[in-house]
């Protein structure tokens, strides 16, 4: 998505140019200027301004033409380079002699006559014109059949056709063809206040199929005696525009951005004080002067990005500024290349970062880019006077990344209820499974004999015995039952694994060596050898099984065993002291098939006691991962109690497993098994023999 999504904006901000992309790149246009004004330097241009304290002084306006005319040779007699008149004379001065003739019926036909004789106030200002080089102002006008079709003087040398590219006008308002004829040249008024902000102005405009220098560009051809416009035309419209040595980069419709300071009176001088005298020869000779009317209520004050409002006629000195200073603002189209390219860098890099990152990192992330593209626009804009447009790319950024935040939220959501569901299910099946290991760690425990149900009224010993698995269920495994009136068999197991597995393969080897030892006591190796058998046979896992088998003949405290690879038996003397291990065996059931396994001897004397345990007990570990240890079971056999009965022994035993062990958890099952033998003494009460 995040990948469609950014193709989809790159296309969007490459091909497309919708009003609110146009509006939001203005905007930060200008604040560029906004943040960054120019400061002026040069001062090519003064305008003669026709502003308040020249209405005061001299009347309203509009004023008779011969004191316009009056204000043009006081401007001549500066010397200015040329005179750019942002003044349209479209209709006959009714000041004019023959028109006060013509208007006025109560002046007499003798008088009306010799009126008309008179030199009208148009002529006198035409005559005024023809003393310097003047450029005179049109309008632009985009209504058929109204207007004319003014002509500029200068030579225009085309490389290319300019005119598909150009601002095109129809017609033109022009002045006074008396008026019109006398100026040196002519040039358009109009800039592009189509969004009443004025940022650009045209160099050159279409009249007709005629081309037009705007009244900036003109005055200065005029001034500085140049006799061409050289318009430089490529494949996507205009290039630039030169004239004399300046070389002016223009946008493809041959329209220039004004690089604005801020309104500057210095730029002004007053007609009324131009009129008087009372100027500089300074402010005028030398330099292209421009003629405006600036009076509140008078013309409209044109919006800049500044935020100010500022006469029109300053528009065109602060453009001849910009040439004069070359610090003119421009943008290339390799530009807007790399604004693309950019977007499409960095949409990349959100696209990547933003579904595998958290989303404090990915707002740093974006406002890192968003920093990045500032300072790039910034510095651009400041050193080279490139318009870079980094509000669209940062507008199409946050649209891609609140896209892919939404859709990475949404995914975490989507993800998180299917965890959820999945943790439901696992539960679900965990806690059917648990039931399932506590039925079968019951029926586990409930295969095992249990000691003080086993031998009621026996007094010639007492057994006991415990098993505690490492997990549910354990692989260990005790039986005890009487072969006969005198003989009691014991059995001590452990296979290999745990858990699950190995308590399955432990209830087959209890019932294995059972069945074993019921057909072949009393030879416990040669049960030993046919349980080997009976296990191998019924292993397709390949467990094994260690074994300690004893038979104890309570008469005579005769015990024989067998060891199938477990740990040797203990046998603790009368006075509690004393521990002997009874060594000897074979390897583990169900390793060796046909092993020989070997039935040992030994006796017990009243009082002494066989302690059976599993290897779970020497190796119990704690938390510094060291072992309980063989040697450390017959210590602690050693110092127990003399006269211990089975059941506190087999307790002292798991008791001194679990302090060593302090809380780590258990490795292995743990299995004691325990009988103190009394003596030959008769049985009294019914036996009873359970297994």
């Amino acid at each position: 998505m995040g990948s469609v999504l950014l193709a989809g904006l790159t296309v969007f901000q490459l091909f497309y140019n919708t009003p609110a992309q146009i509006w939001l790149r203005n905007a930060w246009f200008d604040a560029y200027q906004r943040m960054m004004p120019r400061s002026q330097a040069a001062q090519p241009a003064t305008i003669v301004a026709v502003d308040e304290k020249s209405l005061a002084q001299l009347g309203q306006w509009p004023w008779p033409r011969t004191l316009v005319a009056r204000l043009v040779d006081s401007i001549a007699k500066h010397r200015p380079l040329a005179l750019g008149v942002d003044i349209i004379f479209a209709e006959a001065d009714r000041l004019s002699p023959s028109e006060l003739a013509q208007h006025n019926p109560h002046i007499g036909s003798a008088l009306a006559l010799q009126l008309k004789r008179l030199l009208s106030n148009d002529e006198a200002l035409g005559t005024a014109m023809r003393k310097l080089p003047v450029v005179l102002g049109v309008a632009g006008l985009d209504q058929a059949g109204h207007g004319a079709l003014p002509h500029s003087t200068a030579l225009f040398r085309t490389q290319g056709d300019p005119l598909p590219h150009l601002w095109r006008f129809t017609s033109a308002l022009t002045s006074l063809k008396v008026i019109d004829e006398a100026a040196t040249s002519r040039a358009i008024l109009s800039a592009d206040v189509r969004d009443r902000v004025v940022r650009r102005i045209p160099l050159i405009v279409a009249v007709g199929d005629n081309l037009l220098p705007s009244l900036g560009l003109e005055t200065l051809r005029v001034g500085i005696g140049a006799r061409e416009i050289l318009v430089r035309t490529g494949a996507r419209g205009i290039e630039s525009i030169t004239v004399g040595d300046a070389v002016i980069p223009t946008d493809l419709d041959g329209q220039v951005w004004v690089r604005f300071s801020p309104h500057n009176t210095d730029r002004f001088v007053s007609a009324a004080d131009v009129l008087a005298g009372n100027v500089d020869q300074d402010r005028i000779e030398g330099k292209l002067v421009f003629l405006g009317v600036t009076g509140l209520g008078l013309i409209d004050q044109q919006a800049t990005p500044l935020g100010e409002r500022i006469p029109g006629i300053e528009v065109h000195a602060q453009m001849l500024e910009n040439i004069f200073d070359g610090n003119m603002i421009r943008q290339p189209r390799w530009v807007r290349w790399l604004q693309v390219a950019l977007f499409a860098i960095f949409g990349a890099l959100l696209v990547f970062a933003v579904p595998v990152t958290a989303p404090a990192r990915s707002s740093l992330l974006m406002v890192t880019i968003t920093g990045t593209l500032l300072l790039l626009g910034m510095g651009l804009f400041r050193y080279f006077g490139f318009l870079f447009d980094a509000a669209t790319p940062i507008v199409g950024l946050n649209v891609l990344f609140g896209g892919l935040l939404r859709s990475t939220l949404n995914e975490a959501d989507r993800q998180r209820q299917s965890l959820k569901r999945q943790l439901d299910v696992e539960r679900e099946a965990a806690a059917r499974m648990a039931g399932e290991l506590e039925a079968a760690r019951r029926v586990q425990i409930g295969m095992l004999p249990v000691p003080a149900l086993s031998f009621w009224g026996e007094s010639r010993f007492d057994l006991h015995a415990s098993m505690d698995p490492a997990k549910e269920v354990g692989g260990d495994l005790y039986d005890f039952f009487m072969a006969d009136e005198s003989r009691l068999f014991m059995l001590v197991g452990d296979v290999s694994g745990k858990g699950l597995p190995a308590s399955i393969f432990m209830a087959l080897s209890k019932a294995l060596y059972k069945s074993s030892a019921l057909r072949s006591l009393p030879d416990l190796g040669a049960t030993m050898a046919e349980a080997n058998v009976e296990i191998t046979r019924e292993n397709p896992e390949l467990l094994f099984v260690t074994v300690i088998a004893c038979l104890l003949d309570v008469q005579s405290g005769e015990l024989t065993w067998s060891n199938a690879g477990h740990e040797p038996p203990h046998i603790v003397g009368v006075d509690g002291k004393s521990v002997r291990s009874l060594d000897g065996g074979g390897p583990p059931l169900s390793t060796l098939e046909n092993y020989p396994y070997q039935t040992e001897h030994a006796r017990l004397a009243p009082g002494e006691s066989l302690v059976l345990v599993s290897d779970g007990v020497p190796e119990a570990m704690n938390h510094a991962q060291q072992l309980f240890g063989r040697a450390r079971v017959g210590t602690m056999l050693a110092g127990m109690p003399a006269g211990m009965s089975a059941e506190d022994r087999v307790r002292a035993v798991t008791g001194e497993v679990r302090k060593f062990s302090d809380g780590a958890e258990q490795a292995d099952d743990i299995t004691v098994l325990v009988v103190r033998w009394h003596g030959p003494t008769a049985v009294s009460g019914e036996q009873c023999a359970v297994s």
